[in-house]
């Protein structure tokens, strides 16, 4: 349930050390050489969270406990602390650590870009691996704080220091903190966004026969990122400062971090069930990922129908099948694979799973129904495709009809015009309906409390104690230093249109930015107070198709200086609530995101080359297998051809018309429900605001992009209802303590297993070493069993 064609989605009183291993207990905040000596309540500095004076989540009235969580002011209140224990965050070592790991998971992302099902390297595990190297790095280096207090003792304080001893402290000060790790974390994300910014010229790639510049790959995708780092900036009063703008998908790497850092193991419960949570799945991860890819899709109908052939199969596995892309709707169909379920599906709040269960129940009914009555002639193709298609059915080159990436109508006479699978066209018109909803909702229902959130900032009025404090405590990065992160990533943006032959004009180009500003807010905040977002490229792309239409190459760059640069400004702002939650100082997470976001925009070009290079046919030429899949690049190419053909197929009287004029029934849907909860806000005791019809919307057309294994979808709603209503409802003190820290634990285990299995057997580190076929892995047909039809 990540963010729809984004990212889903930025973990005792300590003893002096003993000296016992790689890992030691580390020195009291005190005893820390370099400690942040800015004047601070002594509520912040104090080590033991159960004395803090503050009222916090540690020291409520016992009530708090039972407290459920509900809304992002109890979440803010009730569920993460703002202890600071003005710990220093940028280190020489934190930025080491953060470039090293930042490398790391952007290559991660992007290999995970070319894998079946979009799989987000999750904060917690990138959590543990920093912890790791910092404790690692705080061991077995000189430690500078203690050569320090040797020094003091044997010359004094008056004496010189030499230069050994400065270099000591500056390089290794002591025991590694929590903000050392959350800057290095948070620069590591930084630099994994640049996955989607580097997607145009994966495409570009794989599908064009036009050269590839790195520096233009370079230049450009530091312009996508930075520009959505600018406009993060610029609207972090409204996507980051207020109290119900949660991030939820945070709050497990933001508990864990806590966790391994104010907690001691042997006196912690809940860090124990981290670590047992951890263990465990690690174990267990090998035997869905690798030894037996059943798991990740079980399904009783499919087994019981195995043998079933013909029409009957056919139909069986589009109900029942979901273990591959594409294969079908997966009801009944439950995967046991951790790596595809992810905490989302426990933290997302419940009235999203709501929402999300019956965008589901829609997107059933609705797939079948189009397909089985044969609308926008759905049985000539397959039952689900992100492909285009011939006619009678067979894949359409886009390629052929466009080229030098500019349409050739003779060749297009030849040629004729693409198909598209009926489920796709619906997710396509469900998609435009969500954007129409989208802004509708921010403005009908939640455009007052914007507005006097507004009013409450020029009040020095603050709803949000987490940001409280930090005014109190650290000066903000001033409005002019992203302003300047604006006025660099345009010019870089210019530069690669005018160079280049990109087929996008330079007026083009300002048409996609001022697209990309006008939506950004509208899809932050949803994203920021639902905990996932409303995938846009659809509006980008109708908009490209119109303005410069027969350039499908046009039409990438135009969604990606629109639809990406939202996408990064809001994971960007997902990052800056992180920061304020571990009370980063603002002009610290300046510093750490630029730079992960520039680092992180070489190690992702290199990454797709590589990959592209070794796997371009099957890429190319075919729905993949279970370790490598294009679709995710075929989606994205076939909606830039689609629309670069706009007047062929979607303008009025053409076969997809209605796909456009979604905008305006999403919005007059919208609408509708407002008038609705104007008059009648609950029926049977349930409140009509808590529908939220771009969430519903979008949902309702999600599986026909393809991009999920369908297998994870009732998993999802089980863990959800089991973790956001019955354990949030019966057992808060669970939930509170314990639940997060146990899902990240999940999260953590299976990446570690996944990053090694890619690297050792699934061809990211060299050729595959697929594991020995047998019943839980076969050879041929689906892992889930569901039989293939003729």
């Amino acid at each position: 349930m990540a963010e729809l064609h984004g990212r889903p989605p930025a973990n005792g009183v300590p003893h002096e050390d003993r000296g016992t291993g790689p890992f030691p207990d580390v020195l009291s905040d005190t005893q820390v050489l370099g400690h942040n000596e800015k004047t601070q309540p002594d509520d912040y500095l104090d080590a033991d969270p159960s004395k803090e004076k503050i009222p916090d989540v540690e020291t409520e009235s016992q009530n708090s406990d039972a407290h459920v969580i509900k809304t992002g002011a109890d979440a803010a209140n009730f569920l993460l602390s703002i202890r600071d224990d003005g710990d220093p965050a940028c280190t020489v070592r934190s930025l080491v650590l953060g470039t090293a790991v930042s490398a790391f998971q952007a290559t991660m992302n992007q290999i995970y870009q070319f894998k079946p099902t979009s799989v987000t390297i999750s904060g917690t595990f990138i959590v543990l691996i920093i912890w790791f190297l910092g404790r690692f790095w705080a061991w077995a280096l000189p430690r500078g704080d203690r050569l320090h207090t040797r020094w003091i003792e044997r010359h004094g304080d008056s004496e010189q220091k030499p230069w050994w001893l400065t270099l000591a402290i500056l390089v290794n000060p002591g025991p590694f903190q929590l903000k050392e790790h959350a800057v290095a974390a948070i620069m590591a994300s930084s630099a994994s966004s640049g996955a989607a910014a580097v997607s145009v010229f994966t495409v570009q790639k794989l599908f064009y026969n036009t050269g590839l510049n790195a520096v233009t790959v370079i230049l450009a995708t530091l312009s996508i990122g930075l520009f959505g780092y600018g406009l993060t900036g610029i609207y972090r009063p409204i996507t980051v400062w207020h109290v119900e703008s949660v991030y939820w998908t945070n709050i497990p790497t933001v508990k864990i971090l806590q966790a391994l850092h104010w907690n001691d193991l042997k006196d912690s419960k809940p860090l124990r069930w981290f670590w047992y949570s951890f263990t465990g799945m690690s174990i267990y991860e090998f035997f869905p990922a690798y030894i037996m890819p059943w798991l990740n899709s079980v399904s009783i109908p499919c087994l019981a129908s195995m043998n079933a052939t013909g029409a009957t199969a056919k139909a069986l596995t589009n109900v029942f099948g979901g273990s591959l892309n594409n294969e079908g709707m997966g009801i009944f169909n439950f995967s046991l694979d951790w790596q595809y379920i992810t905490s989302s599906a426990a933290t997302m709040p419940l009235k999203l799973q709501a929402n999300f269960a019956a965008g589901i129940v829609i997107c059933y009914i609705a797939m079948a129904t189009v397909y089985y009555t044969d609308t926008w002639g759905a049985k000539a193709q397959p039952f689900m495709s992100t492909s285009l298609r011939t006619a009678a059915g067979g894949r359409y080159v886009a390629s052929s009809v466009f080229v030098d990436g500019i349409l050739s109508e003779t060749k297009l006479e030849q040629v004729g015009l693409p198909h598209l699978a009926g489920t796709f066209v619906w997710g396509l018109l469900t998609a435009t309906m969500a954007i129409g909803a989208l802004i509708g909702h921010i403005i009908l229902f939640w455009g007052a409390d914007i507005l006097e959130s507004f009013k409450k900032l020029r009040r020095n009025e603050i709803e949000d104690r987490h940001h409280q404090v930090m005014v109190e405590s650290y000066k903000e990065a001033p409005w002019w230093w992203f302003t300047i992160v604006l006025v660099v990533s345009f010019v870089l943006g210019i530069v690669v249109v005018v160079v280049e032959d990109l087929t996008l004009p330079v007026w083009g180009y300002i048409a996609a930015l001022t697209l990309g500003i006008f939506i950004a807010p509208f899809s932050s905040i949803l994203y920021a107070r639902f905990g996932t977002g409303i995938a846009t490229n659809v509006l980008m792309k109708m908009v490209a198709g119109v303005t410069h239409p027969g350039r499908p190459i046009a039409n990438l760059y135009f969604g990606s200086w629109s639809h990406t640069v939202i996408s990064q400004s809001l994971n960007l702002a997902s990052d800056l609530k992180m920061g304020e939650y571990l009370k980063i100082p603002p002009r610290v997470m300046f510093l750490t995101q630029v730079w992960g976001t520039v680092f992180g925009a070489f190690i992702n070009y290199v990454v797709m080359v590589s990959i592209v290079n070794q796997h371009h046919d099957l890429l190319v030429n075919s729905d993949g297998n279970s370790a490598w899949s294009g679709y995710y690049f075929q989606a994205m190419n076939n909606q830039a051809a689609t629309w670069a053909l706009a007047k062929y197929l979607y303008s009025a009287g053409k076969p997809y018309f209605l796909v456009p004029v979604g905008l305006a029934i999403g919005f007059g849907i919208c609408l509708l429900h407002r008038i609705i909860v104007r008059f009648k806000p609950t029926v049977f005791g349930f409140d009509l605001r808590e529908i939220n019809t771009p969430q519903v919307l979008a949902y309702s057309g999600v599986l026909g992009y393809g991009a999920t294994q369908t297998c994870v979808i009732w998993t999802m709603l089980t863990v959800g209802f089991l973790f956001q209503f019955y354990f949030r409802n019966y057992h808060p003190r669970f939930f509170k303590d314990y639940s997060y820290l146990v899902v990240a634990g999940f999260d953590g285990g299976s990446l570690f297993i996944l990053f090694i299995l890619s690297f050792a057997v699934f061809g990211a580190g060299g050729p595959q070493k697929p594991f020995p076929n047998w019943w839980g892995n076969p050879a041929t047909g689906y892992p889930d069993h569901c039989p293939v039809g003729n």
